[in-house]
């Protein structure tokens, strides 16, 4: 009888211990649940003298100057013809002897499209793409938003709609009621079409 207790007793701090790693993965969990808006939080759009600078350098290896211009160019151009742009975009710097492109882009940003409501922004923006051995410095710049423009018309500079001071609620835990949808599918935009240059340049 007493091996027997004392077999239940040398069993009952494993029991505990069990419990006690089964609620400390339990709130492990949660506080891994992630924030569905984290990536445009604070920080996620950068300013650089007081203006919305997003910027980012990629990698193209073994590849001259010349080849990294030429399939940044093309793609450039290739935007153009894309079904969310608007007559008025196009390149304003080819320059292949200093390995530069701008491209002056006007496009429509969705917000909600049904059969009842179509909710969108003119987007305008520069895309200024500088070309070396190896890598292309990529920036988006100049932003601005036409909205509304069906009914009274609003321009919005992002500096003064999508940075974290005007994008973002007071805690800046959650994106802002109006200009957050701004924001958000400003970063989502600006993620793409790093994305899409780096995938092209590998």
């Amino acid at each position: 009888m007493k091996k027997i207790l004392f077999a239940i007793l040398m069993c009952l701090p494993v029991a505990v211990m069990a419990q006690d790693n089964t609620w400390e993965k339990a709130e492990t969990d949660l506080s891994q649940k992630t924030n569905p808006d984290q990536k445009y939080l604070a920080g996620a759009v950068p300013e650089v003298d007081g203006k919305v600078l997003f910027s980012t350098v990629i990698e193209a290896p073994g590849k001259s100057a010349d080849e990294v211009y030429d399939i940044v160019h093309n793609y450039m151009q290739s935007m153009l013809k894309e079904p969310n742009q608007i007559e008025q975009s196009r390149l304003v710097i080819e320059d292949k002897a200093t390995h530069q492109v701008v491209g002056s882009y006007q496009e429509w940003l969705v917000f909600k499209s049904t059969a009842l409501v179509l909710d969108r922004t003119r987007l305008l923006y520069n895309l200024i793409v500088d070309c070396e051995n190896g890598k292309a410095t990529v920036k988006m710049t100049r932003i601005i938003y036409i909205y509304d423009e069906e009914r009274e018309m609003q321009r919005y500079l992002a500096e003064d709609w999508i940075t974290d001071k005007e994008g973002l609620n007071r805690k800046q835990n959650k994106l802002a009621r109006v200009s957050g949808k701004f924001r958000r599918k400003t970063i989502d935009r600006k993620d793409y079409l790093f994305q899409k240059i780096a995938s092209l340049l590998k």
